[in-house]
């Protein structure tokens, strides 16, 4: 019941954008090649429903290996950092500037240097994604209290012993507030590798939908990313809720 109560308003909102959207279509006669009803959307998702199908399954097969690889490539250097105070100054300016390059720019370079095979999808995939990780992971880390730390100095902890059992801990709210962001990220960059070269995913079928001038066909194609997002989302949330138990009783102890 509270779930359904936090997204009411929510439920709402679309409701009546998508009532307002039917609305004018009807009302103003506007070609459904400039912009297509909701309900020709709709109807345009079923009727291409298993290509479709299809086509999402590549997509997310190729955002789930690159998002896990970027989870574990974060935790990594996230470490690296937080041992070592040289290496943090000297790679964070480095992480900061590789976020500037757009998605458009990166992805026809991926397959310039890859080819059109998995590797380059999963690598920007991975470029894209890792960065909110790092900085929520080793901004977590130095969010130890300062008392923590001295205690289990005093009680001869080593770095590796106090970074394992006090400062991953404490950074778990941030970790998973990263993990969020990152995952927003990891559909749409996905479909722009797909957008460079690529034999299926949703990028290609959207490209393909706009090609023949299928307005329908490529909302249809981005209401199954959107969800796709939100399935990942939902996913994620359901983690934490599963190691939050686990998670306080260490910080108790």
């Amino acid at each position: 019941m509270t779930s359904v109560r936090y997204l009411f308003p929510s439920l709402v909102l679309l409701a009546a954008f998508l009532a307002i959207w039917e609305g004018y279509v009807a009302l103003t006669d506007v070609s459904s090649l400039v912009l297509p009803a909701p309900s020709d959307v709709l109807n345009g998702l079923w009727v291409e429903r298993y290509v479709i199908a299809r086509h999402t399954l590549a997509t997310l097969g190729v955002a789930l290996v690159g998002f896990s690889l970027s989870v574990i490539f974060a935790f990594v250097v996230s470490i690296l950092l937080h041992f070592s105070g040289w290496l943090r100054r000297g790679m964070m300016p480095l992480l900061v500037a590789s976020q500037t390059v757009p998605i458009v720019a990166l992805a026809p370079l991926m397959v310039l240097w890859f080819g059109f095979g998995l590797l380059p999808k999963v690598l920007l995939v991975i470029l894209v994604t890792f960065f909110p990780m790092v900085v929520s992971l080793t901004s977590g880390y130095a969010s130890l209290p300062r008392a923590f730390r001295d205690q289990l100095v005093s009680m001869g902890a080593t770095r590796w012993v106090i970074f394992r059992r006090a400062a991953l801990p404490s950074a778990r709210a941030q970790f998973f507030s990263g993990l969020r962001i990152s995952a927003t990220y990891a559909i749409v960059a996905t479909i722009f590798a797909e957008y460079a070269g690529a034999r299926r995913g949703l990028g290609i079928y959207i490209l393909a939908a706009k090609n023949n001038f299928r307005a329908d066909l490529v909302l249809s194609a981005v209401f199954v990313s959107a969800c796709l997002t939100l399935v990942l989302l939902t996913v994620i949330k359901g983690i934490k809720r599963m190691t939050r138990r686990r998670y306080r009783r260490e910080n108790n102890a």
